[in-house]
């Protein structure tokens, strides 16, 4: 057995067809090498807040606090950006078993629009929001080690990249080894995040009783009242419980997803909004608004100033859950480049998985490389701008497929199917929050948009066209590339 096989549903190169061509469980009538189902609903919902209690909640108060100005908005952000984030769990719930392909969006959007919107979805995550929410990843868990040993505001950026670089590289590394040991580490990670994420609530409510409620006095004081940039401030709290959808990019590994699917989303997410408040209010019950400007490792600020001895434990805590957050989101975004290259969308050699260890390894080592691109600059809060406004824009486009697809496919069997309102809501703010930004952050939203358009040639010569040199080409590096494996493997 080669150490790398080719993995097309049909056994040979795919053609640019409907999703409906492939069997639920994403194989085809014919024998050949899948990835295993192999998670319950409790590794669901690890990997559902393994990915939202990742890097977000220890980043964006200070983006949402910028914009907003305020103690009391800052919380009410939060607080709808949790709503939001749930009513969108809800619509994917239903996309989720109706249509149980991994790939998630790609997948719901081939559905409803067809090949062409789905390929530049395609190639927005994996040119824009999937590397770049590696690189914020990295960078976050480089900033809250490196924090401890240097005084504020004189963090190396060459160290920071470097160890966001290793970090990235070591979890490619143990994805493409086996899925089981990320899966696993899960729970370990999992503690981390909850213990960091406890001791800023336990700590900032014990200081609100002993009576320092300074800060909540007046809650809504100097509040920003301009709706562009509170518009803005969603991103940040967006991008911190980015990860609800990402469960759907892996349902072919999953047990049972016409179950487990909705009910780690209605677990998760709920979780995870109750938990990002408290988190908010115990930080606002210690810091300042201008504290949190002031530093880019609010979790260790928020330390020294009530832990004393033990302020320690918060980067250590930070750092794990991070790392955590990292090692899970490399894994589950790896399947959406996978399931892209299978339907031909992506060069072939990115849809052959290691026959061994049966994971995606060529997809998982692309990402990596382009990861490791977006390093270059170490602006967090750029970065966060520029691939939610992205990431969000898809997001409406799906949601919006979803209501397509009842009046184009009411006959599609819908083992979950929410109320009308929940989707025309959500597209509703959706919308709103795609379009008023673009006028307080033209150069970032700009360059996304830009990205998006260059995949329309691509598309054109690569995907349509097509013509048979390219064919020829693609086929050629695919068999180097798994040629290059076996001697590896001979060696």
């Amino acid at each position: 057995m080669t150490i790398m096989e080719k993995l097309h549903l049909n056994g040979k190169a795919p053609s640019v067809k409907s999703f409906s061509n492939l069997s639920p469980d994403g194989g085809s009538s014919h024998h050949d090498i899948r990835m295993k189902k192999e998670l319950g609903l409790l590794e669901g919902v690890a990997i559902i807040l393994g990915i939202i209690i990742g890097s977000g909640i220890f980043i964006s108060p200070k983006g949402v606090v910028e914009e907003a100005h305020s103690v009391g908005l800052t919380l009410v952000i939060w607080s709808m950006t949790g709503v939001l984030s749930m009513i969108g769990a809800v619509c994917y719930a239903e996309l989720g078993t109706t249509i149980p392909k991994s790939g998630g969006d790609y997948a719901y959007i081939y559905e409803a629009f067809g090949p062409l919107p789905a390929f530049l979805f395609l190639w927005d995550a994996n040119v824009v929001f999937v590397p770049t929410t590696n690189a914020i990843m990295g960078l976050t868990f480089a900033n809250y080690v490196v924090q401890p040993f240097f005084p504020a505001g004189c963090l190396p950026e060459y160290a920071i990249r470097m160890i966001a670089a290793s970090a990235i590289c070591f979890l490619t590394f143990l994805n493409c080894y086996d899925v089981r040991i990320t899966t696993r580490m899960q729970n370990l990670f999992l503690i981390a995040k909850i213990g960091g994420l406890a001791t800023v609530i336990i700590a900032g409510m014990v200081h609100l009783l002993n009576g320092n409620t300074e800060n909540f006095r007046e809650p809504f004081a100097n509040s920003q009242t301009d709706y562009k940039n509170i518009a803005l401030s969603f991103y940040s709290g967006i991008f911190s419980y980015a990860g609800w959808n990402y469960l759907n990019f892996m349902t072919e590994e999953l047990k049972d997803p016409y179950k487990n699917l909705p009910r780690a989303i209605y677990i998760s997410l709920p979780l995870a909004t109750g938990i990002y408040v408290l988190a908010n209010i115990g930080y606002m019950a210690v810091l300042t608004p201008a504290e949190i400007l002031a530093t880019d490792a609010i979790a260790v600020t928020f330390g020294d100033k009530v832990l004393g001895a033990l302020s320690w434990i918060m980067p250590c805590f930070v750092a794990l859950s991070t790392f955590g957050g990292l090692s899970v989101h490399i894994m589950t975004s790896s399947r959406l480049l996978f399931v892209g290259a299978r339907q031909g969308h992506f060069p072939q050699m990115l849809s052959t998985i290691n026959s061994k260890r049966l994971t995606p390894a060529p997809a998982l080592a692309f990402l990596c490389f382009l990861s490791l691109f977006y390093l270059e600059t170490t602006d967090i809060i750029g970065l966060i701008v520029y691939s939610s406004f992205v990431e969000s824009s898809f997001i409406f486009i799906t949601v919006l497929g979803m209501l397509y697809l009842r009046w184009k496919k009411p006959y599609l069997e819908r083992p979950i199917k929410v109320h009308i309102i929940l989707p025309i809501i959500f597209l509703l703010i959706c919308g709103f929050l795609v379009v008023v930004p673009c006028f307080v952050r033209p150069i970032e939203l700009g360059v996304g948009i830009l990205i998006t358009i260059t995949g329309i040639p691509f598309y054109v010569i690569f995907i349509w066209w097509h013509p048979h040199f390219l064919s020829r080409l693609t086929t050629s590096t695919t068999e180097v590339v798994q040629k290059t494996f076996l001697s590896l493997k001979e060696d």
